[in-house]
């Protein structure tokens, strides 16, 4: 469970190819090695952790899998959620929350 919640994307910028799909998986490559735990989406990455320094360190080590890869600017997008009063919770306990009230109408 997760107190923090997070969605980054890295954007490499002037690689000459619309295709970005060989970026992520070298970012998601350099997380799986790291042992870092992940849901891939068709638009961003998103983390959970107990701690806002594992979010920063995973989105690091995806930065720096695409810089090796030769890329010469990255533009980074980080959406961090850190709920406080339920410190116990997954990115699917969102998901369901809204499901629920979708019930209810």
């Amino acid at each position: 469970m997760a107190r923090f919640i997070a969605e980054f994307s890295i954007l490499p910028v002037g690689t000459g190819d619309t295709s970005l799909s060989k970026y992520v998986a070298q970012a998601l490559r350099a997380l799986k090695e790291e042992g870092i735990s992940y849901t891939l989406t068709p638009m961003c990455t998103i983390i959970e952790s107990d701690s806002i320094e594992e979010i920063f360190k995973a989105v690091r080590i995806a930065h720096e899998a695409v810089i090796k890869m030769g890329v010469k600017r990255v533009i980074i997008r980080i959406n961090i959620d850190d709920r406080l009063d339920k410190v116990t919770r997954r990115a699917q306990d969102k998901i369901l929350a809204v499901k629920e009230k979708m019930k209810e109408e």
